[in-house]
């Protein structure tokens, strides 16, 4: 069994969730930011799905981490998961309105993609990317996953990205 790390890189800490990341969450799955996702259709939902990612690491040693900004500012969530439906571990990521466009979805998101691979020696993980989601199918890109077209999927909108270890980055000690 494993407790949820906290990750550092040079602008962001990824940290367990709290309590108060719920409001945040709840508003960003009742704005248009989460058209691509399956949106939870309560707070009960929400509380529920938060609660499996803080869970997952102490049954699974891999779930979500908040995003937040060295000044203390709540801009997302980044996650290794495998719900029953998902065929594979994924990695994930959300960004919060007002946080887009400076680079933190990449850099969290690369940073969780290192610590899978360098700590939890996985050997793959997959991002599902609606296909209409051209950000996140550019950051997907962007991080050296390469679109896998013969993965299954959950959602026959999703594509399918696949990260090696091949595929990663300068290493988790870059983000210390």
């Amino acid at each position: 069994m494993t407790s949820a790390p906290t990750i550092e890189t040079d602008r962001l800490v990824l940290r367990p969730h709290e309590a108060g990341d719920l409001e945040a969450f709840w508003s960003f799955y009742q704005s248009d930011r989460s058209r691509y996702m399956d949106v939870p259709s309560s707070q009960s939902q929400l509380w529920a799905g938060l609660l499996a990612e803080v869970g997952s690491w102490e049954i699974f040693g891999w779930g979500g981490l908040a995003i937040e900004t060295k000044d203390g500012q709540l801009a997302g969530q980044v996650c290794i998961s495998q719900p029953p439906h998902f065929p594979e571990l994924e990695l994930g990521w959300i960004v919060f309105e007002g946080f887009e466009g400076f680079g933190y979805a990449f850099e969290a998101a690369s940073a969780m993609r290192d610590f899978a691979f360098e700590i939890l020696e996985v050997p793959t993980l997959v991002s599902y990317i609606d296909r209409d989601n051209r950000r996140s199918v550019l950051l997907a890109e962007r991080m050296g996953a390469v679109l896998d077209p013969d993965a299954a999927t959950y959602d026959t909108v999703d594509l399918v990205y696949r990260h090696t270890p091949d595929s990663t980055g300068p290493g988790l000690e870059a983000y210390a």
